[in-house]
């Protein structure tokens, strides 16, 4: 079938307006913010909103074997929601309602294209909170979050997406609509379907509709821990020693000192620029608990070697400073370079010795590297900082990204903490799972898509 029968097809299962063809529109969606991952021009862009129309242009794809992409927002750093020449991306975002927030039962129930803080913004409205908040909660939706399972810098204490997730409707490969899950406290009846969908990237089903897990809202006073360094082992040795200390902070961020100099750049902040990094935690422990887990944490640093560290219950003062940690990787783009974004998660004891290797590494190869991470959890983000239109950094820029996932599962670690597998991690994905593994996941995508026309040459 010609891609002119698709689309016709497509116009005939759903509204015409809500499928796009003219290259100008459809060219933005047909690849994320990774760089340099492979992407193809899609057939078509297909704003569905409602799962009816999902599935409808399911059906249609699964009629005629043509490929088809689920996206959100399109803030991914793998490669995942890229589009496949031919294929009809299918772009959620105008499925954007929070249908309930039941605050009896601590739930709401909202569509995938809801973006983060705005779902956030609407529970605290009622006293309750929703903790998954990636740097891109400010653009990412809930669905394209449980694509990738994602984190934040509150995962430390509170956990990541699939935490938080209860149940899914979503549409399969055939165009069936199910719901999988439970709106239920517990709950064991069957095999964990949701489990297996959250972090699954669009390669199972399309999730329609998401059921989440709410919390009381946070009411008692945080304390603020801010540690300056002077190398990045230091920094390691810091985290190593919070963890050792059997320390839960709330957040635990750092921010080396490339991120650094771009937000001061960027924000004018006055913000350090001469620290190796800066180490950020954050506890939310009531009284006289809170008091002591900062004191506790701000000995551990200055037991690290931290030149300069300190604790302060003002807000605002640590607002801005969690903010410099949100801006460091916008802050990055401002300068006009080409970012190519790690994602890798260690073992917290291996912290130290990851970012040693990342400097080696940097240094070996000539690439920048900038270094952002979620450091109560050992997830690293090194972002390789390459010259647009420099062809020869570029290659040094990919050598020196494939050496830090090896170096990862060198060091028991693994190759992705949330930003997900796309088509940038499947070697290294593939290394650290070995084959029979592998064979377990490609069977898994098997049964489920059985034409292989989910998101085809993404993750498995």
């Amino acid at each position: 079938m010609s891609a002119s029968d698709v689309v016709t097809a497509l116009r005939a299962a759903v509204p015409a307006d809500r499928v796009l063809t003219d290259p100008d529109l459809t060219s933005g969606y047909a690849h994320d913010e990774a760089e340099w991952a492979p992407y193809g021009e899609p057939a078509a862009v297909v704003r569905p909103r409602s799962t009816e129309e999902v599935a409808a242009v399911v059906r249609v794809c699964a009629e005629h074997g043509v490929p088809v992409v689920p996206r959100g927002a399109g803030t991914g750093l793998s490669g995942g929601a890229n589009a496949v020449a031919g294929g009809v991306l299918l772009s959620l975002e105008a499925m954007r309602e929070i249908i309930r927030i039941d605050a009896g039962e601590r739930l709401a129930v909202v569509q995938p294209g809801v973006v983060n803080d705005e779902l956030r913004a609407a529970v605290a409205g009622q006293g309750l909170w929703y903790p998954p908040d990636p740097a891109s909660a400010p653009w990412s939706t809930i669905g394209g979050n449980v694509a990738t399972n994602a984190g934040g810098l509150c995962c430390v204490k509170y956990g990541v997406t699939r935490d938080y997730v209860l149940a899914l409707e979503i549409v399969t490969a055939s165009g069936e609509v199910l719901r999988v899950g439970r709106r239920t406290a517990k709950g064991v009846s069957g095999y964990d379907l949701v489990g297996l969908l959250v972090g699954s990237e669009g390669t199972l089903a399309v999730v329609t509709e998401v059921t989440v897990r709410l919390r009381p809202a946070r009411t008692a006073p945080t304390r603020t821990v801010v540690g300056f360094f002077d190398t990045l082992s230091a920094v390691g040795d810091a985290v190593a020693g919070v963890t050792a200390a059997g320390l839960q902070p709330a957040i635990f961020e750092l921010i080396d000192r490339h991120c650094l100099r771009a937000v001061q750049e960027w924000k004018h902040m006055d913000l350090p620029s001469d620290a190796a990094a800066l180490l950020l935690a954050q506890t939310d422990l009531p009284g006289l608990a809170g008091e002591e887990e900062a004191a506790a944490i701000l000995a551990e640093f200055d037991r690290a070697g931290a030149r300069d560290a300190m604790a302060s219950t003002d807000e605002v003062e640590a607002e801005a400073l969690f903010d410099a940690r949100r801006l460091a990787y916008p802050a990055l783009e401002q300068r006009g370079d080409a970012l190519l974004t790690e994602d890798v998660c260690l073992p917290r004891g291996q912290l130290a010795v990851m970012l040693a290797r990342v400097e080696e590494i940097s240094a070996r190869h000539r690439v920048p590297i900038a270094n952002v991470a979620h450091a109560g959890d050992g997830n690293l983000h090194p972002v390789m900082i390459t010259p647009m239109g420099d062809e020869a950094a570029r290659v040094r820029s990919q050598a020196a990204f494939e050496e830090i996932v090896d170096a990862a599962i060198d060091l028991g670690g693994t190759v992705t903490g949330e930003h997900g597998v796309g088509t940038l991690k499947r070697r290294g994905m593939e290394r650290e799972l070995g084959p029979g593994v592998v064979a377990l996941q490609r069977a898994i995508k098997a049964a489920w898509d059985p034409a292989g026309i989910l998101n085809p040459g993404k993750f498995v």
